[in-house]
This record gives structure tokens, sequence and C-alpha cells, in this order.
């Protein structure tokens, strides 16, 4: 089985995830941090929990801000600092350049918001994506990436809007799958009420029942 080393970009919490600010307590700064923090602490227990299942060699965390950093390395996750600074695409060329000199030949990034994320879904793309150089999942819309991979070649990172069409005219191959809490980064309010019917993790879970909401949680059993 191919392993992957995984690589999530971590933006610094003030910064990250601004039009889920209404959703926040009203936009309290301290709640959108938090909330920022659960969609990341269930991508990457979903992502850790692929380690035991063998398709996963290890999860990297590419990020600059101490909270996210200090939650990624309690999760079992590994860290290094976003060095370029130039943006989210130069930070996943940077990750993926440290975990190809550490040995790894096959690196997958993985967006931090997919939080109704489950590791059978993750093993599953990853899987797919084996069986070629270069390859992409895209969002929910269809418009973004979720999920690339590069196996034995360099990960040439295009995101930004339209990623999904620029990815795959960079000759990457589009994957299709039903990996609907893969596919679901969560942007916005819609959003994160679609990942609620799909069943969150226990983080964003207990985020959203702080916040005065319920959700059913998911397991890595799933």
């Amino acid at each position: 089985m191919q392993q992957w080393t995984v690589v999530v970009p971590a933006k610094r919490l003030d910064g990250a995830k601004t039009r889920l600010a209404p959703a926040s307590a009203a936009g309290d700064a301290s709640a959108h941090r938090d909330l920022v923090l659960a969609l990341l602490a269930d991508t990457l227990t979903a992502a850790v929990a692929c380690v035991d299942v063998g398709c996963v060699g290890g999860v990297l965390v590419v990020t600059d801000d101490p909270a996210a950093g200090a939650l990624a390395v309690r999760l079992g996750a590994r860290t290094v600092p976003d060095e370029p600074d130039g943006g989210l695409n130069a930070a996943l060329a940077h990750a993926a350049a440290t975990a190809r000199r550490g040995g790894a030949t096959a690196v997958a990034t993985l967006n931090s918001d997919v939080a109704a994320l489950r590791p059978a879904e993750l093993t599953a793309a990853l899987t797919a994506a084996a069986g070629h150089r270069r390859a992409f999942v895209a969002d929910h819309d269809g418009s973004g990436t979720t999920l690339l991979t590069a196996r034995g070649v360099t990960l040439e990172p295009r995101f930004g809007r339209g990623s999904a069409a620029a990815h795959e005219a960079s000759g990457a191959v589009r994957l299709g799958g039903a990996w609907p809490g893969l596919a679901l980064d969560v942007d916005t309010e819609a959003d994160l009420a679609a990942a609620r019917r799909l069943g969150l993790g226990a983080h964003t879970t207990a985020w959203l029942a702080r916040a005065g909401a319920t959700a059913a949680p998911v397991t890595c059993a799933d």
C-alpha cells in the first residue's frame, strides 16, 4: 500500500475563516478562533486515524500559529513553520518539499476545514490517487479543491479561486468518489449547516454545543 504524507495548512487564527465569523457567537473573536481550531482538530483527527490503517505515514501541519501548532502536536501530527510566508501555495510547496527531504515519495495536501471527514473517505481517495502522478478531489460545488496529491513528482499547488480547473489544467487527474465529507470544506455558515447534516467530528460538535446547537459526532470507526 502506498504511504502518504498528508500536509495540512493552518493559517494564523485571526485571519482564518473570515466568512464564518457571523456563525461564531455574533463574531466574537475568541469564539471564532475556537471554531477554526475545532475544524482543524476534526480534520487532523480523521487524517491521523489513517496512520493506523497504513495508507498515511504521517501528518504534517504547516503553520505559524502557536495554538494551531500545539493542537497539531497533541493530536499526533508534526509541524513545520511557514517560512516562505508567501500565501497558501507557497506554504504547501514548502511543506511538501520538507516532506520529500524527509524521505516521503507521496504527498497529499488536505484542507484544514473538512470537519465531517471520515477516515474511510480519505483512505479511499488516497488509494485512488495512488494510480496517478498527480490527482485532486474537487470540493462540493466542483470549483475548489480539498485534496491534492503528488506521487514521485512535485506538488504544484494552484489553490485559489477556480483551483479545480487550475489543477486539472496543470495535468492533475480529477478523482471521483462518494466522499461527501472530504468534498465539504467549511467556508460559510451554509457549509457548516451542511456538515452538521453529514455528521461533524467531536471537536466541532462540542463547539456547536457550547454555542447552543447540537450535532451528531463522527467517530473514527465511521
